[in-house]
């Protein structure tokens, strides 16, 4: 390879490989993050204050209480650094029938809580997702539960998910136990589902968008650097390409030439065949009749030679009948017709597999002349025939 061409595929190698780069690490919407922001939640709560959790943490109908419209209230502060502060407030109702503290309770009573936590953002360790954010917590606060106030150290696992920058769902279970149980006061569950929005948001890059951006200053302070190399590699290379594509369309229409020729070249040879068939004639039968007289096997002896001359050449055999009599007996009778036809030229020395037969009865007229409509000898006669169509040739 010359010097020349070894320095044009170099550049050329360079410039592509430097723009598939350039292309994955573009700047997208996943690499912007929320880093500051206020977030009002609404939604409901359940309180599982059965005394038994871990023995029964999924029996809804006898240990949960929930009421049957939003319940729950929250707003907080969130910061980059992945922390969060939160304010809660939530009521619920213990209902009649309900387990409590290991009783099954017989009259309601309200649950009123209020809590403040601090959460931290699992983002930060695990990566950001964008739309994913799992959060951990602990907090207190102030709950009068079973007719009993009592302050509680509280804990969190939950996750919020993303539609937007604004819009998305925030589930938790929080444990909240009782700082002093001296008045009977118990530790109960409290698990929540809400919708939540975002506002006062202060966005930014991610990590990964950092080094994204860093990259792509240093892939286009090169690009920039080897344009003129690479225009010039261009224009060459464009040059090439409009020699290859000319020569390639000069080569496609030259076949699509030969094509054609050989095309019209084997419709003119069908063509030339179908007109010496078709010269011959149709070989006609008499009334009620599938025996061929002298005439037919005349242009059947004369239909053997053209076969013979052609080995390649093969034939569809039609046979058909006139409108008299039943459509059942016309169907036999040109099914007759057409095997005596096709035995004809087999008896010739005509390969069976160069014949195909085909009877058709009254169904394929050449004229008026159907079961509804008068006609002398002369016109019925011309639909008791057997054709000739080429197939192969």
């Amino acid at each position: 390879m010359k010097t020349s061409s070894l320095l044009s595929f170099l550049i050329v190698f360079i410039f592509v490989t430097v723009s598939n780069a350039q292309e994955d690490l573009r700047i997208t919407s996943k690499d912007s993050i929320v880093q500051k922001s206020w977030i009002i939640g609404l939604g409901f709560n359940a309180v599982d204050d059965s005394g038994n959790v871990f023995d029964g943490l999924l029996n809804i109908d006898s240990e949960w209480n929930i009421l049957p419209y939003p319940s729950r209230l929250s707003i907080g502060r969130y910061f980059k650094n992945g922390l969060g502060i939160e304010a809660i407030g939530t009521l619920n109702k213990y209902k009649e029938g309900k387990i409590v503290d290991e009783v099954v309770i017989t009259e309601e009573s309200n649950y009123y809580g209020l809590d403040a936590r601090i959460t931290y953002d699992l983002n930060k360790i695990i990566g950001e997702t964008g739309w994913f954010d799992p959060y951990v917590g602990i907090g207190a606060g102030y709950t009068e539960a079973n007719n009993l106030g009592r302050g509680t150290y509280n804990a969190v696992v939950g996750f919020r998910t993303w539609f937007s920058d604004s819009w998305g769902l925030d589930f938790s279970s929080s444990g909240k136990w009782a700082m002093s149980q001296n008045n009977g006061a118990t530790n109960h569950l409290q698990h929540a589902a809400g919708v939540v929005y975002q506002f006062g948001i202060e966005k930014g890059l991610s990590k990964r968008g950092e080094e994204k951006q860093e990259l792509l200053a240093a892939i286009e302070k090169e690009r920039q650097r080897q344009q003129d190399s690479i225009n010039e590699v261009n224009r060459l290379k464009e040059e090439a390409l409009l020699a290859e594509r000319l020569k390639r369309e000069r080569e496609a229409a030259e076949l699509a030439a030969a094509e054609k020729a050989k095309i019209d070249a084997e419709n003119k040879r069908k063509q030339d065949i179908t007109d010496r068939i078709n010269k011959l004639g149709y070989v006609y039968f008499n009334l009620n009749s599938s025996s061929l007289n002298g005439k037919s096997k005349g242009i059947l002896d004369a239909l053997t030679v053209i076969l013979n001359e052609i080995p390649t050449l093969k034939l569809k055999i039609t046979s058909h009948t006139d409108s008299r009599g039943t459509s059942k007996y016309n169907d036999w009778l040109s099914q007759r017709r057409v095997d005596k036809t096709r035995g004809y030229l087999i008896s010739k020395g005509i390969s069976e597999d160069r014949l195909k037969a085909e009877a058709y009865g009254e169904q394929n007229l050449l004229n008026e002349c159907d079961d509804n409509t008068y006609c002398p000898e002369e016109k019925h006669r011309a639909n008791r025939r057997s054709e000739f169509v080429v197939d192969t040739f």
